[in-house]
């Protein structure tokens, strides 16, 4: 339920963005000068970082396939090992947003036309067709919030006298799926760490070795007990 609900509103929101919006263009979150819907698209990683060229593109493509494949897969040992809820919920959330990102890579460039800067809003199912095959679709990001920016002091070293800007990057319900997930583990499941470590380092029991006799017409061998108490 929860990864169907990340999902659903990721892409929801990406489909009206790219519907109703020109590429480039911003819409201020109530009213706020740091809280932008600004669309953008990239070819590329979270949070518009890019991995560039059409080898680079599909590369990542494939990658991002062979991940959700990976956390399906272990999601599904976790709850056969019945893990707790708050360490299922993160690797979800992981899994969502790796799902939501890939179906804009998988099948946003067949189902839309390209969006161009002051070009009109993108036209889903258009009667020419989309504007990239399959797994080379462009990433929809929408969410901005430039909050603080201006001149680093001039006696910071390495740093004095440049440009600062937070938080610059563009991104999705999707980048933010996957980042909650992570942090989540990292600071409040990290004892799910300490689980699998555990499990991997301990020893299995020993079991002591039981000599039988393998040959039925040979008597058993002498009872050491009974040697004992006849020697005294």
């Amino acid at each position: 339920m929860l990864i169907f609900l990340v999902l659903l509103l990721d892409q929801a929101l990406k489909i009206s963005i790219k519907t109703h919006m020109e590429y480039g263009s911003e819409i201020h979150i109530l009213g706020l000068d740091w809280a932008l819907l600004h669309f953008v698209e990239n070819n590329g990683m979270a949070f518009g970082w890019d991995l560039g060229g059409e080898y680079g593109k599909l590369a990542l493509s494939l990658f991002r396939i062979a991940a959700v494949i990976f956390l399906i897969v272990f999601i599904r040992q976790l709850i056969q090992e019945k893990i707790r809820f708050g360490v299922l919920a993160s690797f979800g959330l992981i899994l969502a947003g790796a799902l939501g990102n890939i179906i804009d890579s998988a099948f946003y460039g067949l189902i839309f036309s390209p969006s161009y800067y002051h070009g009109g809003v993108a036209t889903l199912f258009p009667a020419e067709g989309g504007y990239a095959g399959f797994l080379h679709g462009k990433v929809v990001d929408m969410l901005y919030f430039p909050i603080w920016q201006g001149v680093y002091p001039a006696w910071l070293p390495l740093l004095g006298g440049k440009d600062y800007f937070f938080f610059k990057p563009v991104f999705n319900i999707a980048d933010v799926s996957i980042t909650v997930g992570v942090l989540n583990i990292l600071i409040f499941q990290r004892d799910f760490f300490r689980y699998y470590q555990k499990e991997e380092t301990t020893p299995s029991a020993i079991v002591p070795a039981t000599v039988e006799n393998s040959n039925p017409d040979l008597p058993e061998g002498p009872d050491v007990n009974n040697q004992s108490n006849h020697s005294q």
